[in-house]
């Protein structure tokens, strides 16, 4: 007989590994791993929206991430009535719902460029963000489950890959259409105010928004009418980690401390992400003096290695364990952001840069180990983890704050290294797995 140390030897051979997925699942699985491209793609247009706001708006870069706030708090808000539609309807309705939400706000984008309204923009951006909470609060889960528990971090890490593909999309997109390149001088605004020039410059610059979003509306109708011709599985009863799922109870969660923490590491973890990609783009200019097309670029090279950073990890977690793999990544993160607040210039930008590559494994790791063993539990389960989003909303702002203060966007830097010692924690220690005994906690 093997011993058991043969047999996890033989578990981790990628011989011996399960399939990501059963091929009867393959055209419901390339729909939705699909809809995490299409999400991508208004995630990192708001990076873009920052900047072109504080120049067409005229705001603070505190103000100008209150974009980050009101996209987020959609996801906040709706993520747990999109689980309790999807509990009591089924993931192809509650994701036929966020693609509905998501193109209705995306084309909120035309009335509020022709008002000239921030506000207006904020509402649209909450619009889209309610949209994507429910693609978000289904498409996770549902992957994670479309196939053995043993493989769901590798599937989810593979269909997640697809995410930073969007985002790079949209990093173009806003770089090419939104950015105009043109940056005015305090002489040349001052004269063009005196010309009366200057407020159709501003409004001109408005309207630049329009066109990818009304794009991404079409896009998003479509991707709506593919699903709803798509007979999806049912996979509540494929295994007992999933079975029942209309039994889960909201109490239960949090008699599972490896998931209460893996909401904690999420809503760190996100907030790091989204501060960093938000005034990347102004680390950029503050630090080399590069223009903003030029720094958009620099975004765009981020998010590429984002990507990287994900096919990558779902091929090395055949042969690392996935909490490890984060583990290490955190550690490597903490050190990159280090350099960028203690050195800013090139050296400084290229580590921001890198940090994309090692953060790439933390959304999908930390969504598969918090759902670990919840059973019923699962689908309310994920719907918190997307709650845990927020940390965009709250950790954005703080960093403009944060650099209004110092007037460092370096020192700013500070609020996502702190959040990934907090990552760094749950993937060596809170992670465990601590299942409750007797309906009473572990």
């Amino acid at each position: 007989m093997k011993s058991a140390s043969a047999l996890k030897a033989v578990s981790r051979d990628p011989e011996f590994e399960h399939p990501l997925f059963a091929r009867r699942y393959l055209w419901p699985f390339i729909l939705v791993t699909a809809l995490f491209f299409l999400w991508g793609i208004p995630n990192n247009l708001n990076d873009v929206l920052i900047r072109q706001f504080m120049k067409s708006f005229e705001i603070t870069r505190f103000k100008a991430g209150l974009v980050q706030s009101a996209f987020y708090l959609g996801y906040f808000l709706l993520s747990m009535p999109a689980a309790l539609l999807m509990r009591r309807f089924g993931y192809k309705v509650g994701l036929i719902t966020g693609l509905l939400l998501y193109s209705a706000g995306t084309l909120l984008f035309w009335p509020a460029a022709i008002v000239g309204s921030y506000s207006f923009f904020l509402f649209a951006l909450f619009v889209i963000a309610t949209g994507l909470a429910f693609l978000e609060t289904g498409a996770n889960p549902f992957i994670a489950q479309l196939g053995d528990s043993e493989t769901s971090e590798r599937r989810l890490n593979f269909s997640q890959a697809f995410n930073p593909v969007g985002a790079v999309t949209g990093a173009v997109m806003g770089t090419t259409f939104i950015f105009s390149g043109i940056e005015l001088t305090k002489p040349k605004v001052f004269a063009m105010k005196a010309s009366g020039t200057y407020d159709a410059y501003l409004r001109h610059e408005t309207l630049r928004v329009i066109t990818p979003y009304i794009v991404l509306g079409c896009i998003a109708l479509f991707a709506a009418f593919l699903i709803a011709r798509t007979k999806f599985p049912s996979i509540e009863g494929q295994s007992q980690t999933v079975v029942s799922l209309e039994e889960g109870r909201f109490v239960d969660l949090f008699k599972y401390p490896h998931f209460v923490q893996a909401v904690i590491a999420q809503f760190f973890y996100v907030g790091a992400q989204v501060g960093t990609w938000s005034y990347f783009i102004q680390y950029v200019q503050d630090y080399v003096h590069a223009s903003e097309k030029t720094a958009g670029l620099f975004l765009t090279g981020t998010l590429i290695a984002f990507g990287a950073g994900r096919f990558s990890a779902t091929y090395l977690m055949k042969f690392i364990r996935p909490n490890r793999l984060m583990g290490a990544y955190s550690l490597v993160n903490v050190a990159l952001v280090a350099i960028g607040v203690l050195f800013p210039g090139w050296i400084g930008l290229w580590s921001i840069f890198l940090t994309s590559f090692f953060m790439s494994v933390m959304f999908p790791t930390i969504f598969a180990l918090g759902l670990k063993e919840l059973g019923p539990n699962t689908k309310l389960g994920g719907s918190l983890i997307v709650m845990a989003i927020i940390g965009g909303a709250v950790f954005t702002p703080l960093m403009g704050l944060l650099f209004e203060a110092t007037r460092s966007m370096a020192a700013a830097m500070l609020i996502p290294l702190g959040c990934y010692l907090f990552t760094t924690y749950f993937a060596f220690l809170g992670c465990r797995v601590r299942v409750p005994s007797a309906g009473r906690p572990a």
